[in-house]
C-alpha cells in the first residue's frame, strides 16, 4: 500500500474530505471550516500543505503555514493541522506529510518548525517525537472569556 499513496498538494477541492477525517478522529462532527481555512493557506507558495490520497481517497492531510518575527522568531514554520483517517493510522502516512513538508522549508531555507501539542495527547506527542520535535522555549498560555 505504501507505495500506491501520493503526497500531493492541498486543493480546495479537498475540504470536504479533510472535514471527515476530522470527524472520525474526534468523533464529533467537525466546527471549522476547512474550506475557508484551506482557501486562505493554499494560494500561499511559501506555505507548505499536502494531502496524502489512496485510490483516489484522501485519508491524510498536514497543513503548515510560515510565520516572520512572531514571537521575537525568525523566518519559521508551524504545523497547525494535521490527521489521518483512523482505518490508515499506524501506516507511515503521517510521517511521510511531516517529511515532504520539512523538505519544503529546508530547501525553502527555514530552519525551524514548530507545532503545538495537547499535554495528553500521548499519541500525538509521541507521534511528533519520533519526527525529531521536542520542546521549545514557548508556554501556551490562554485566556478564557
Amino acid at each position: 500500500m505504501k507505495k500506491k499513496i501520493l503526497i500531493r498538494k492541498l486543493t480546495a477541492e479537498d475540504a470536504d474530505a479533510i472535514s471527515r477525517i476530522y470527524s472520525s478522529i474526534t468523533q464529533k462532527p467537525a466546527k471549522m471550516d476547512f474550506r475557508r481555512i484551506i482557501e486562505e493557506q493554499v494560494p500561499k507558495n511559501e506555505n507548505a500543505c499536502y494531502v496524502a490520497e489512496y485510490e483516489g481517497t484522501v485519508i491524510g492531510y498536514m497543513i503548515s503555514y510560515v510565520l516572520s518575527g512572531a514571537f521575537g522568531l525568525e523566518k519559521s514554520a508551524w504545523i497547525a493541522l494535521m490527521g489521518v483517517d483512523p482505518k490508515y493510522m499506524g501506516q507511515g502516512i503521517g510521517d511521510r506529510l511531516a517529511r515532504r513538508i520539512f523538505k519544503f522549508y529546508r530547501d525553502s531555507g527555514i530552519k525551524d518548525i514548530y507545532t503545538s501539542v495537547r499535554w495528553d495527547s500521548t499519541d500525538l506527542l509521541s507521534f511528533f517525537k519520533t519526527l525529531g520535535f521536542d520542546r521549545s522555549n514557548f508556554i501556551n498560555l490562554r485566556k478564557k472569556l
